[in-house]
Parts: structure tokens; C-alpha cells; sequence
């Protein structure tokens, strides 16, 4: 069951199931960056990760695939980091980073950053208060086409009184303030982007070598095989405890599993309930299972791949996307393909939220009642082909598949012969992660079986599948679009209580459900196998590498390709 997809926001972005991709990864154990630093004698080890498919690019602000992220969250560092409690309210729990310290203004409509006067990039050059500066621009320009744009509404500017303070401006106070500013933005060099903008910054050399602050550097990148990053044994934070980490595409589940059982990678996330019982006579192997932040759904495009201006001749009528979604039965599709491993999705969210309501009832299954609609709506099998035609259009479409996600590649195959009793054709186009990103981000697709894994507040719902999302550049790959939907949700990110909170995102979900711009399937759980040579610490719920630069290998259990990557220079 590798889920691969594309992330953001969790960030994707994300997603992106968020997305939703093959992970292989190596161990934890939290400590400070300066407790880091004090003991050399724990340092060492190569740390291999094995996703489902190459990034899209490696520049924070453009990229919007869960490998890029990793690698990014490496790299590059945000001002400061949300803790392991992920709470997005003011700004308690969050951890210095590139700012050593913040200071609120008395009408809480400003923050002030101070910068670590320690921080360098990698190359070298301090960091500066006008990379902050620099940064934000990017992030915000529409001629970026940044999806991260949306989830920066609620800053006005950002200004820079002194070399070491970039000064956030807000256009009302919010709970969320804080969060904003510094979650969905890794501070880029503002002298190495050189003065480009817009389109340019997707082939600049930051997109394919990226310099960051964090504490690995970028070594390299082959497309289709693998991307090495390095300790930075000087970075301002202390090194980190493992010397190297390598990235190993591999788009094939069985490549994946069969490298984790060969011992040539460390960890493998999403595994499949038939593989559970051979993981766990597996000696080497510890099994991890936690709740997730993904869900997973098949995304009506409501807009002419071709001709945008137009509504899809199909899916351009809610009625017809309601009738669909009540002819498929996702409760036993999910059951079919995760048995116990995922919870049936409820929309756009995940429980892990506070502000979710696990109550809320989608479209109910009822093959009759969608026969009917369906009948109503003119949609009639005219010729005895099994096929419902309208005007003389059949009623066919095509759905895109990831076939690195093989629990998606098989729910698709059953979605495929319930809509098939009700005269619907559903082609399957099995496509690699790379083909399968841009049809998503061109928009030439008819549906795709796509995923996201959120981030730790539900406000990127914005991007992905609200009206600001829907534009060049934005996450909202169906444009779906309504402005009531947009309403709530902005009137839940701004509310100052859970209660309110909830209560709008209630109404919020229940418009999208009823207006059935997608299919929701499943909130799979993270389920991941370890190797038992690797000491890990707590995984975080948003993003499980949220903590590699403290995880370890002690020395009695490292291996050869450990001995290889040892005392790397800056």
C-alpha cells in the first residue's frame, strides 16, 4: 500500500497524501542541537530513505510532492519550528530556529523577529533579515505561482528595521497569527535568487541545488535514482547525529520492500495489511502504527481540460457528481483495500483534528437512488452498449492513478466495476509519479485518484480546495469554487475559540459534501516498519523527518555504508 502522492501543503502542504509516498528512513532520538554538537562520539551512520517517485523540484515555494519536502525540511530551515505538541495557537509550543527570539507588538498586530547572528548558508554567507524579506516575496507574488500563497493571506508585509530583525505585519489579529508566519515558509538566500521572479524561479539553480541554513546540506540529485544530503558539522544549531542521508527512488512497492527486508533501507512507511505478517517474523523489524494526516480521494476537474473558460461537459454538473458518488460504495472499497489500517474519509479533513466532526454524513451509498438521478438527468443507455449517453456524449471518463500507490491502483480497479452496474465507463490510467504530478498540475485530466497529507492546522484547505487554490499555480487541482464554502472557512480560521472554530468548519465540510467535487475514500493510518539497529525517539504527527537531524545509529550496529559516509566536511 505505497501512497504516493503529491504532498503539500504540508504541506500538502500538501498531501502533497498529501498526499503518500514509500518512505525509507532511518532513526530517532530527540536531543538539542547543542547537546548535539557535545557528543561526537554518537555521530555517525547513513540514514537511507526510499520514496515513491523524484520530487518536482527542490525550491520550497514551488514544490508541492512529499519528497521535496523532505528534502527541503532538511535543507532549509523556517524562523522558527512548531513543537511535537503541534499546536498552532499564539505561539507556545514553537522552538527558535533561524529567530532566537520574537518579540509581539502591544496590539498584537505585528511580530518582530530576531535572527541567531550564528546562522550561515551553506555556502557560507550569514543570514540576513532581508532574506526573510526576500522570502515572502517570493512566497506571495502570483507571477510565482507559489501555492503556499493562499496560507499567507493574513500578512500585510514584511519589513526590516535592521539587518538581524525582519518585522511580520498582520491585517487583523487572528489565533493563527503566529503559525502563518513562520509554518508554510523556509527562508530562502536572497543572494543566491539573484533578483529572478516569477516563472524563472522553477528553472533557477536553487530549484535542482538547493541552499539552505539547515543542518544537512544538498550534495546531489540524479533523477530517477537518488538525492544525497550531508551533515553540516558547523551549522548553528550543532550537527546532526547521522553523517549522511540518501533518497532511493523506488516506484515500485515490491523494490521498496524488498530493499527494507534486504537491509539496504531502514524504514518503510504505508505498509500494506498483507505484508504485516512477514514484517513481524522479521527479527531486524520493530512495526509502528499511528494515526495519520492523510486522506485519500478521487478529484472531479469541474473545468474543460482543454478549454478552461468551460465547464467539464461531465463533471461541470453537481447533480451528475452527486449520482456518481452515490453509486460508489467507499465503505467497502476502503475495508477491501486497508481492512483495519484506515478510517473511511469524511471530506476534506482528518480526525486528528480538534476541529473536525466525526459525524458529519456524506453522500450515502444507493445504487437505485443514483440509477434514478442518473435516468432523470437524460443520461440513458440509447444503444445497448452497457453505456449511458446523453445528447449523443457517453457517459466515459478517465481516471489517473499514481501506480506508485498501490492502494489507490486497486481501489480504482473496484471503483471501476461499481460504477460500471450503473452504466458508467471509468477508464484507468495508471500513470509513473512524475506523469501523474503533471497531470495535476496542468489540470488535462478528466479525475485523478489523488491524496493529500495536511499540515498540523486545518487552514490549508484554503490551498487545496478553496477558490484562491483554483488559480495558476494554487493546489485546488478540480478548481472547484464556492463562495460560501470560502466564507466559513475563513470565518473558522478567524474565530477565537475551538467551539467557533468547529462550528464553522462543521458548515464548511458539509457544503463541499453536498456540492461532491470529489469522492472521499480513506484517512489511512501511518503504519511503518524500522530497523531494529536504529534508536528512535517520538515520530510527529505533521511530518515523521521532523526530527531526523537528532535520530542515531549507535556505533555497535552500524554497517558498512555507515563506515563510508563518515567525517563529512563542510
Amino acid at each position: 500500500m505505497v501512497d504516493v502522492a503529491p504532498l503539500r501543503p504540508q504541506l500538502l502542504v500538501p498531501m502533497r497524501l498529501a498526499i503518500a509516498l514509500t518512505v525509507v528512513v532511518v532513526s530517532l532520538a530527540a536531543c538539542s542541537g547543542s547537546e548535539s554538537a557535545k557528543s561526537a562520539g554518537e555521530d555517525g551512520g547513513t540514514l537511507v530513505i526510499s520514496v515513491g517517485g523524484d520530487p518536482d523540484l527542490l525550491f520550497p515555494a514551488l514544490s508541492s510532492t512529499t519528497s521535496a519536502q523532505i528534502v527541503e525540511n532538511l535543507v532549509y530551515d523556517p524562523l522558527a519550528e512548531i513543537g511535537d505538541s503541534l499546536s498552532t495557537v499564539g505561539d507556545a509550543g514553537f522552538k527558535p530556529r533561524l529567530a532566537k527570539s520574537w518579540t509581539w507588538a502591544p496590539d498584537s498586530l505585528s511580530i518582530a523577529f530576531h535572527l541567531d547572528s550564528a546562522a550561515r548558508w551553506h555556502d557560507g554567507v550569514p543570514v540576513r533579515a532581508v532574506d526573510v524579506k526576500s522570502t515572502y516575496r517570493v512566497y506571495t507574488d502570483t507571477a510565482s505561482g507559489s501555492p503556499f500563497t493562499v496560507t499567507l493571506a493574513s500578512i500585510d508585509s514584511v519589513t526590516t528595521p535592521d539587518s538581524m530583525t525582519a518585522v511580520f505585519w498582520f491585517k487583523k489579529r487572528s489565533p493563527l497569527q503566529f503559525f502563518d508566519a513562520v509554518y508554510n515558509m523556509s527562508i530562502l538566500p536572497d543572494h543566491l535568487l539573484k533578483g529572478t521572479t516569477g516563472a524563472a524561479l522553477r528553472t533557477s539553480s536553487l530549484s535542482r541545488t538547493p541552499v539552505g541554513t539547515g543542518r544537512f546540506k544538498f550534495v546531489s540529485w540524479t533523477p530517477g535514482s537518488s538525492i544525497q544530503l550531508v551533515a553540516d558539522t558547523s551549522n548553528y544549531l550543532g550537527r546532526p547525529h547521522l553523517d549522511r542521508v540518501i533518497m532511493t527512488i523506488a516506484p515500485d512497492f515490491n523494490t521498496a520492500l524488498t530493499r527494507l527486508v534486504g537491509g539496504e533501507a531502514d524504514i518503510l512507511e504505508q505498509i500494506p495489511a498483507a505484508s504485516l505478517p512477514d514484517i513481524a517474523k522479521d527479527s531486524t523489524l520493530n512495526r509502528t502504527l499511528d494515526p495519520g494526516l492523510d486522506y485519500n480521494f478521487v478529484q472531479f476537474n469541474l473545468k474543460d481540460p482543454k478549454q478552461p473558460s468551460r465547464p467539464h461537459k461531465l463533471f461541470g454538473d453537481r447533480a451528475l457528481r452527486r449520482a456518481l458518488s452515490e453509486a460508489v460504495d467507499r465503505s467497502s472499497i476502503v475495508k477491501n483495500v486497508y481492512d483495519s489500517l484506515a478510517f473511511l474519509a469524511i471530506g476534506p479533513t482528518v480526525r486528528a483534528y480538534p476541529t473536525t466532526d466525526t459525524t458529519i454524513a456524506p453522500i450515502p451509498y444507493s445504487v437505485d437512488h443514483a440509477k434514478h438521478e442518473l435516468d432523470s438527468m437524460g443520461w440513458k443507455d440509447s444503444n445497448g452498449d452497457g453505456v449511458r449517453d446523453h445528447k449523443g456524449v457517453p457517459l466515459e471518463f478517465t481516471l489517473e492513478v499514481p501506480g506508485s500507490s498501490k492502494a489507490r491502483v486497486r481501489m480504482a480497479v473496484l471503483i471501476q466495476e461499481q460504477l460500471k452496474q450503473v452504466g458508467v465507463k471509468m477508464n484507468i490510467d495508471q500513470l509513473d509519479f512524475p506523469a501523474f504530478v503533471a497531470k495535476e498540475n496542468s489540470r488535462s485530466f478528466d479525475a485523478v485518484f489523488g491524496g493529500w497529507h495536511v499540515e498540523a492546522s486545518p487552514g490549508s484547505i484554503r490551498q487545496t480546495w478553496g477558490s484562491a487554490g483554483s488559480a495558476k499555480g494554487g493546489t485546488n487541482y478540480g478548481s472547484y469554487s464556492n463562495p460560501v464554502f470560502d466564507a466559513e472557512v475563513d470565518s473558522a480560521l478567524s474565530a477565537q475559540t475551538l467551539a467557533e472554530r468547529r462550528t464553522h468548519f462543521t458548515s464548511a465540510y458539509r457544503i463541499i459534501d453536498d456540492d461532491a467535487p470529489a469522492i472521499w475514500f480513506a484517512e489511512p493510518k501511518r503504519i511503518m516498519a524500522v530497523n531494529r539497529r536504529i534508536d528512535t525517539g517520538k515520530l510527529r504527527a505533521d511530518i515523521w523527518w521532523a526530527n531526523l537531524a537528532d535520530w542515531k545509529i549507535p556505533a555497535d550496529k552500524r554497517i558498512a555504508r555507515d563506515a563510508s559516509a563518515a567525517s563529512p566536511k563542510r
